[in-house]
């Protein structure tokens, strides 16, 4: 087995657990603004938590689609042409929740914010969803022939893992968010966000504990993989046991440990195929049969090495600089600049010319 294969899969595992523990509290945040708020400052205030860092963190998503290709080409190409369909659906959602994070403040009418409310709210939902569903039939299982190729019509996928998947990563989402909120909101939003971390975030979390034991189940769980199952449970017990005593720090810690060790558990579980095939396991991908020559690996690698430490230390300073709790006293009045516009532009048209 090629030693650099099995580093570029811990490193794709760490890519995916980087990308749910930094983008889940920005989509379950995204999800929240549906139904956790009240007027309008409140939304202001839990978008302005997320307002520094979620695009940054939705590149967590993009490199490991990148890392796929690179180094588990026959992986990549399986996968996404298998789940084109959830793929494509994941993008509009992501796509939908930008356009109206940008969008929302441009015009200042109730129906415009609400309209875009909704649309971060329902982006969030759905990318969430089909991020979580193409994660769980990655790690339980696709019709996949010899050649790598979907055996079915496009809608196949669709199944108890895809449905386990979704709400598994919506959950932690919503729990993640809750915590998360918790530390960088105040007022309103910190007080019911910690009440929802202590009494329904832990029903949250169910869906991704069904999801971590199914992959055991389904692909003989090492001592490994059971161990980290462990942990997350652990993470997840902690979180809430510390949410309850409004401790906000620690049941950010503890829910973010149960998306950790949950993940990596899930990664460790299907070790060492990256895609098993539902109709024979004679057709599995392995990091053996699915990933790039030694050179280009050993080329990755350098890179890889030169370049990681950077991003993470930017990343790092980005959420240093912008530590601080959003309250609602920082949440400046809405201004109209648009009909100021055009009521100069309408004073210029009418002035008589010289």
């Amino acid at each position: 087995m090629e030693p650099l294969a099995i580093v570029w899969f811990v490193l794709i595992a760490v890519l995916w657990i980087g990308y749910l523990l930094l983008e889940g509290f920005d989509l379950g945040v995204g999800m929240r603004m549906l139904f956790a708020s009240r007027d309008e400052r409140e939304r202001r205030v839990m978008l302005n938590t997320i307002g520094p860092v979620w695009d940054g963190n939705e590149v967590w998503l993009i490199t490991a689609g990148a890392g796929t290709f690179a180094a588990f080409p026959a992986w990549y190409a399986s996968l996404f042409s298998t789940l084109y369909v959830p793929l494509t659906i994941a993008l509009v959602g992501l796509i939908l929740r930008a356009v109206s994070i940008e969008w929302r403040g441009k015009v200042h009418t109730a129906r415009w914010r609400s309209v875009w409310t909704a649309g971060v709210g329902l982006g969030s939902l759905i990318a969430a969803f089909c991020v979580g569903a193409m994660l769980a039939l990655t790690t339980l299982g696709l019709p996949i022939d010899g050649n790598g190729d979907r055996v079915g019509g496009p809608f196949v996928w669709l199944g108890w893992p895809a449905i386990v998947g979704g709400l598994a990563i919506v959950g932690f989402a919503l729990a993640h968010s809750a915590t998360f909120l918790g530390l960088k909101a105040d007022g309103p939003v910190r007080e019911r966000s910690m009440r929802f971390a202590a009494t329904w975030a832990p029903l949250c979390l169910v869906p991704a504990a069904v999801w971590a034991l199914w992959v055991q189940l389904e692909h003989g769980g090492t001592l490994l993989s059971w161990a980290l199952v462990l942990l997350a449970v652990a993470g997840g017990c902690l979180g809430w046991a510390q949410a309850r005593r409004r401790r906000e720090g620690l049941a950010f810690t503890g829910y973010a440990a149960f998306g950790l060790f949950g993940t990596a558990a899930i990664f460790a579980g299907l070790f060492p195929k990256v895609l098993p095939s539902t109709i024979d396991p004679a057709f599995d991908l392995t990091i053996m049969n699915a990933s790039s020559s030694p050179y280009t690996l050993g080329v990755m690698t350098v890179i890889t090495a030169v370049s990681l430490p950077i991003i993470l230390g930017y990343q790092a300073w980005s959420y240093w600089v912008f530590r601080r709790r959003v309250t609602p006293g920082m949440i400046p009045d809405a201004h109209v600049v648009l009909p100021a516009i055009l009521r100069d532009r309408d004073r210029g048209a009418a002035a008589p010319r010289a």
